[in-house]
């Protein structure tokens, strides 16, 4: 492996965040003279940050080099393994890690003895337009979006940019929605009774959609104006999203918590450390973390009653 020359033998930058308290709720999740740790500033475009506590480390893409990179910190950032441009990742129930990969227009889960195992690259026998980021549901599915940001020169085959579920059970594939331009960052409140979904092309929006029964969407909930990149929520179920100027924090019932300024583009975030109560930031070339005061909802818990968005 590769150490890249920040994290291990530089100390952290720190930087005090631009934090905007727009609701007193706010003040519970961070305190307002909150600081950004820079880990890492030295990457081409990174993206799909998960943490394996297991590893106690934090795996991302660096998707034009791609890299899955991982930090941890002992190590700092250092190269982990190649991909083919992978984007968005998380883990399974199994805890095994899921990468969307734009160059192979794929979705693919790394096994225990490091074996890639190609989940889906194809739906209606065409294949996917460059699968962007995934999520898992405690039912198993998984969730992923596919807009033409990492098509390229090659000609799209699918007759739009979708939203789908994959079943790996019956190895089943459904567009589960159709109305975005870029469908982007998504992810499930920690019920798993909601799903967001960002719409980063030219509606710019997030969505909030109830997840039916039989595993369709409803019509949504409400929408977040302004787009967005990657998406989490904490365990409270506030959504955190990367908006064009940092990290924007809204509840459940899409108010404004929270605007935590970075001074440039995010792409994705994802809580981790010890305790869960460590935003992760990746934002193009840098790794950031910050101190929250609320932890993460866990990535795929035990179904619960979902809320009733009626």
């Amino acid at each position: 492996m590769r150490t890249l020359a920040c994290g291990l033998f530089l100390l952290p930058n720190l930087l005090v965040a631009q934090i905007a308290i727009a609701d007193a709720a706010g003040a519970e999740l961070i305190a307002a003279d909150a600081t950004v740790e820079t880990l890492c500033d030295k990457l081409q475009f990174c993206e799909g940050p998960v943490w394996i506590a297991a590893d106690r480390a934090r795996v991302f893409s660096d998707i034009p080099a791609s890299k899955l990179m991982r930090w941890t910190a002992k190590e700092g950032v250092v190269e982990w393994q190649a991909s083919e441009q992978a984007n968005g990742n998380t883990l399974d129930l199994q805890g095994r890690l899921l990468s969307c990969q734009h160059a192979a227009r794929n979705v693919v889960r790394r096994e225990a003895d490091g074996e890639i195992t190609v989940l889906v690259d194809r739906h209606d026998g065409k294949r996917f337009n460059s699968p962007n980021d995934v999520a898992v549901r405690a039912d198993g599915s998984i969730w992923f979006t596919d807009p033409s940001y990492g098509l390229g020169k090659r000609a799209p085959e699918q007759p739009g940019n979708f939203v789908y579920r994959f079943d790996p059970a019956t190895k089943t594939t459904t567009v589960v929605q159709r109305d975005f331009h870029q469908p982007n960052g998504l992810c499930f409140s920690p019920d798993h009774g909601r799903l967001y979904i960002a719409d980063s092309g030219d509606k710019q929006r997030v969505g909030a959609f109830v997840v039916q029964p039989d595993g369709t969407l409803s019509d949504p909930v409400f929408w977040l104006k302004g787009g967005s990149d990657g998406m989490r929520c904490d365990e409270r179920g506030n959504l955190y999203i990367t908006a064009r100027t940092g990290v924007r924090i809204y509840s459940q019932e899409g108010k404004l918590l929270v605007d935590i300024g970075l001074g440039e583009s995010p792409t994705n975030c994802a809580f981790g450390g010890e305790d869960g109560k460590t935003l992760f930031v990746t934002a193009r070339k840098a790794l950031y973390r910050i101190s929250m005061q609320v932890a993460g909802a866990a990535i795929a818990p035990k179904p619960a009653q979902a809320r009733d968005d009626k």
